[in-house]
This record gives structure tokens, sequence and C-alpha cells, in this order.
């Protein structure tokens, strides 16, 4: 079966989006459009945008957002993966928005960190804050599977929504 597909990887600047990971990442999902295919994104980011690339990477978020948008009304499967860490701008834009949303046992996910919120808001988090556990317990992602698990996953969630 066709589908397509993207991964960030977080051993290159902490997988963050900057301007030409933001542009792939739109095309990409203008070819799902184009010629119906389901969409698979593996986010492994732990970085959000790339501020040192200014206003052109903060841009990416909206820009994959409403490419994804488009896809969805299109009728697409947009399923998203979330990798140990997947934090940042890309938690916060393409990365929370598949129509199906796995994640890795353990992951931590989550817009800024921890240990940044707890000084913001000056109260004691739950132990596992921020864990795909977590999550899954909250209602922010579909399924926890684990990495050896996605292909067959994955598979199966293209056939079940008939695409």
């Amino acid at each position: 079966r066709r589908v397509a597909f993207a991964v960030t990887d977080s051993a290159f600047i902490m997988g963050s989006m900057g301007s030409v990971v933001g542009e792939r990442l739109a095309r990409l999902v203008e070819h799902a459009t184009a010629h119906c295919l389901p969409l698979i994104i593996i986010s492994g980011s732990g970085g959000g945008a790339r501020m040192h690339e200014g206003i052109l990477s903060l841009m990416q978020m909206a820009k994959v957002s409403a490419a994804l948008a488009r896809f969805s009304a299109s009728g697409g499967l947009y399923i998203s993966v979330l990798t140990n860490p997947t934090m940042g701008g890309v938690a916060a834009s393409f990365a929370s928005l598949g129509d199906l949303v796995f994640a890795e046992p353990k992951a931590l996910i989550g817009f800024a960190g921890p240990r940044t919120i707890k000084a913001t808001i000056g109260i004691e988090l739950p132990e596992d804050f921020q864990t795909s556990e977590f999550l899954l317990k909250h209602g922010y992602i579909d399924r926890i599977v684990a990495r050896q698990n996605l292909k067959s996953e994955i598979a199966r969630a293209i056939d079940y929504c008939g695409k």
C-alpha cells in the first residue's frame, strides 16, 4: 500500500522545526491530499520551532497545520506517532492533529517541560505528568504502541479506516 510518510529526528537539533522542515512537511501533506494517500508522521522532536531562524521558523507551525486542515477536509487519514521526546512547537502543532495519535510507552510529550511548568505555576505535578500513559488516561492520545508493533498497528488502522 502507498502512504505519505515523514519522520523527524531528535538527533539533529533535537528534531526542531525550521523553515526547511516545515516546507517539506507542508509539501508532503499537499502530496498526500492530491493523491488521496494516508499520511503518517513520526515525531521525534525534543524541540519546538527554531527561534534562531526567526519568524519564518515560527510560521511553520501554522503552515503545516493549515495544510493538515485542508488534508482533513478532503477526507484524508492522518496518523501521528509521538516518540520520546515530542515537545515544543511540534507537540503544539502537527504532532497533536492526527485523526489517530499513537505514542510510544513512557514518551515525554508536551509544550513546555515539567520543570518549566512547575516553576511557572508553583505547584507539584503528578509523577507521570506529560508521559504517554498520563496523556492516554486524559484523552490526549488514542493508543500507546511499542516501537516494534508500530508497523502492524498502523497497517491495521489504515485497513480499519478503509484508506
